[in-house]
C-alpha cells in the first residue's frame, strides 16, 4: 500500500468551483490530485460512463469555458490556460465515483480528502447562513424596537402638548371669602 497522501483541505477547496449553480471540480485538477494524466482519467470515465450522469459530470459549454478562463487574473496562466478544450466537471458525487473507476488505493485516499473539503465547504456554507438568519432576525427586533420607541416619544409629545396648552379650570363650589 502506497504511503498516506496528505492534501490539505484548503488546496481542495480552491479547486472547487461555482458552475451551473453546483459545486464541481474540473478533470485535470483531479487528475493532479489523483497523481494519473488528464487523459486518463477522461478514459476511465468514459468506459463507466453509467456511474456518471449528466447531473454528476458534464463538459463546459463554450460559453462556460471562456467565461471560466476569464475569471483568472494571469491571461497565460499555465495552470488554468493550458487547457485547450472544455474540461469536464465533476460534482460531489461523481467525485466519490472515481474512486471506483480510477482502481488505486491513492483514488481512495485521495477521495476521501476530497469529501472531507467538501464536507468542510458545506459546514462553512450552513455556518455562514445560520449567520445571516441571525442577522436578520437582530435587525427585525432593533426595527420592532426602534418602532415601539417612537411610538413612546410620540405618546409623549401628545402628553406634554396637552400639557402645556392645558386651559385653566374654572373652580366650582363654595367660595368661603365673598359676603
Amino acid at each position: 500500500m502506497e504511503k498516506e497522501i496528505k492534501i490539505t483541505e484548503e488546496s481542495v477547496i480552491s479547486k472547487i468551483y461555482s458552475i451551473r449553480d453546483k459545486k464541481v471540480m474540473i478533470d485535470k485538477d483531479l487528475a493532479e490530485l489523483y497523481g494519473v494524466e488528464t487523459k486518463y482519467l477522461k478514459r476511465q470515465v468514459k468506459r463507466n460512463i453509467k456511474r456518471f450522469p449528466e447531473d454528476f459530470m458534464f463538459e463546459m459549454s463554450k460559453e462556460e469555458f471562456q467565461h471560466w478562463r476569464s475569471q483568472f487574473v494571469t491571461s497565460n496562466s499555465s495552470e488554468k490556460m493550458g487547457l485547450r478544450y472544455a474540461p469536464y466537471v465533476f460534482t460531489e458525487q461523481s467525485v466519490a465515483m472515481l474512486s471506483g473507476v480510477l482502481h488505486s488505493d491513492r483514488a481512495i485516499m485521495v477521495n476521501i480528502q476530497i469529501m472531507r473539503a467538501y464536507s468542510q465547504m458545506q459546514e462553512l456554507l450552513t455556518n455562514n447562513l445560520n449567520f445571516k438568519i441571525e442577522i436578520e432576525e437582530i435587525k427585525k427586533k432593533l426595527s420592532n424596537h426602534s418602532k415601539n420607541i417612537e411610538l413612546v416619544f410620540n405618546y409623549l409629545d401628545e402628553l406634554i402638548d396637552k400639557k402645556e396648552n392645558q386651559k385653566p379650570r374654572t373652580r366650582i363650589g363654595y367660595n368661603k371669602g365673598s359676603n
